[in-house]
């Protein structure tokens, strides 16, 4: 299991080091006595319970009958499954292409009520066109993933944005002004995309903001997230996909949300932008 820079993963990381530790001082062991009983140097028990090292599902499993615990076997390895996907690096989540990626994620789109997203690289995935998704996967596939699967990867994303028009859900987009003039996928589709932000923000539950390129700003662009609900934040990093739970951090994200939507325009000046870069590109 990869380290990751975010607490969340951390704390689950540390309650199961715990977790272990305790089965062990509850069986009247030693860590030098487990890592015997495991076949292993001591000092990997000791790394284990102190969480500098996390254990594999057959450490667990060791562990456990180690110290006469087989019962709690699948739990841990339960735990030990949840801490590992809050960070899961690009190259295990998209092993299998990118289909199967975008599919999962679906669950929790679909629970969501409440949708906060900030951009500062591309248009967020809800409010992508084909071409422009068609373009941005492409791009992804071509750079590290072997399985070619656009094509399958794109109508799921696009099965997504259905929840923009039911269930009664509310979501506030707010986009970087350079993200209307960068892109992948040429001068003609990144027009239709910006033609498509105007339709979106249109929509009585879509709130569309853009934050102006400006010399002065009080709060300079972060990595895009996703707020979910109150509940979850992703965000896409160069490394890997961040889940973050913990209340502290996701109040963390939701208050640079608030400090960025302070600094965006919207409705008829948000329109403007997006006309403008339309216009520049032709």
């Amino acid at each position: 299991m990869a380290v990751s820079p975010s607490s969340s993963a951390q704390q689950a990381r540390q309650v199961l080091a715990d977790r272990l530790a305790d089965l062990c001082r509850d069986a009247g062991l030693t860590g030098r006595e487990i890592a015997e009983r495991c076949g292993w140097h001591p000092s990997k028990s000791s790394r284990i319970m102190n969480g500098r090292t996390p254990p594999s599902a057959d450490d667990i499993q060791a562990w456990c009958r180690a110290c006469g615990a087989e019962n709690q076997m699948a739990d841990l390895i339960a735990s030990l499954r949840t801490a590992e996907g809050m960070w899961i690096g690009w190259r295990r989540m998209e092993r299998t292409g990118l289909k199967q990626a975008q599919e999962a994620r679906s669950p929790l789109f679909e629970r969501t009520h409440r949708f906060r997203s900030y951009s500062s690289w591309l248009v967020p995935g809800l409010i992508q066109t084909y071409g422009y998704t068609e373009a941005v996967l492409r791009a992804v596939q071509r750079r590290r993933v072997e399985v070619d699967d656009v094509g399958e990867a794109v109508t799921a994303r696009m099965e997504r944005q259905r929840v923009l028009y039911e269930g009664g859900r509310q979501f506030a987009f707010l986009i970087e002004e350079s993200v209307l003039r960068n892109g992948l996928c040429g001068a003609d589709a990144l027009i239709g995309q910006l033609g498509h932000l105007l339709t979106v923000g249109s929509l009585p539950n879509v709130s569309l903001g853009v934050v102006p390129m400006r010399p002065d700003r009080s709060r300079m662009p972060v990595e895009g997230f996703w707020i979910f609900d109150a509940e979850q934040v992703n965000v896409e990093l160069v490394s890997g996909y961040l889940t973050i739970t913990q209340p502290s951090e996701v109040g963390a994200y939701a208050d640079t949300f608030a400090e960025l939507a302070e600094l965006a325009v919207y409705g008829a000046s948000a329109r403007a932008l997006i006309t403008g870069a339309m216009d520049s590109l032709g």
